[in-house]
């Protein structure tokens, strides 16, 4: 018997979905990006240099808008497995974005971090696509659906 072919009977689990998957890392890696971005605001928080337009003088203020960024991004990575997580998560975007208004260095990564959202969601929904195209086509290899 072939390796690449499961035997008669075996069950064949089915794979994860690439759209939750990558939407799920990007925004989990979005949270150590905010996590890092309030403790630049902290540590800036007395200084000039760095500032954005936006200044928040008060550390506790800092470390909860940021810990509820966090906590959201955190809550959102887990909702990706349906329409309404991804349009959550879409809409999530623009506080990371809008950290840029603290500090100005957060406009260039959180503009990386949409950018690599968009892929996340374009690149999983084609490779979940093909991977039904797939199965529809070799049903002797399709995983088992309870």
């Amino acid at each position: 018997m072939s390796k690449d072919r499961p035997a008669p009977g075996d069950r064949i689990r089915p794979k994860k979905s690439a759209l939750v998957q990558f939407t799920s890392t990007t925004l989990l890696l979005e949270v150590f990006l905010v996590l890092f971005a309030t403790l630049v605001v902290w540590s800036l928080r007395d200084s000039e240099f760095g500032r954005g337009p936006l200044r928040i003088e008060s550390a506790p203020v800092i470390w909860v808008l940021g810990g509820v960024l966090v906590l959201v991004l955190l809550v959102l990575s887990r909702a990706q497995g349906s329409p309404a997580g991804r349009a959550a998560g879409t809409v999530a975007q623009l506080p990371v974005l809008a950290m840029g208004l603290l500090v100005p260095m957060m406009f260039l990564v959180g503009g990386i971090f949409v950018v690599l959202w968009v892929y996340a969601l374009r690149l999983g929904a084609r490779v979940d696509r093909e991977r039904a195209e797939y199965d529809a086509a070799h049903p002797e290899t399709a995983p088992n659906t309870p």
